[in-house]
């Protein structure tokens, strides 16, 4: 049997437990912005299934601001306080 790629692994991952880009980088030895662009594509494979990706957006840790213009995406701070301590997304598929 072949062994399964990367994106096949994260989707499985996401099935199990909620996952954030750094934790999917630590659990697949990749960098956060490249666990994000393989979040995107499960997404987009999840289309015309039963199955969908829930995301938690991204959250200001100072003042709550969490309607970021892609949740998919690690902002490196706030856009209404300018706060840089920014809470990442978190994925699930449901």
């Amino acid at each position: 049997m072949p062994e399964r790629t990367t994106r096949e692994r994260i989707a499985d991952a996401l099935r199990e437990q909620p996952g954030t880009p750094s934790s999917l980088a630590t659990e697949f030895a990749i960098t956060a912005h490249a666990a994000l662009r393989h979040v995107e594509h499960v997404a987009k494979s999840l289309d015309g299934t039963d199955e969908e990706l829930l995301v938690r957006p991204p959250e200001c840790e100072e003042c709550g601001f969490n309607d970021f213009d892609d949740p998919l995406n690690l902002p490196s701070r706030c856009p209404e306080c300018k706060h840089e301590g920014i809470e990442e997304p978190a994925f699930k598929i449901a």
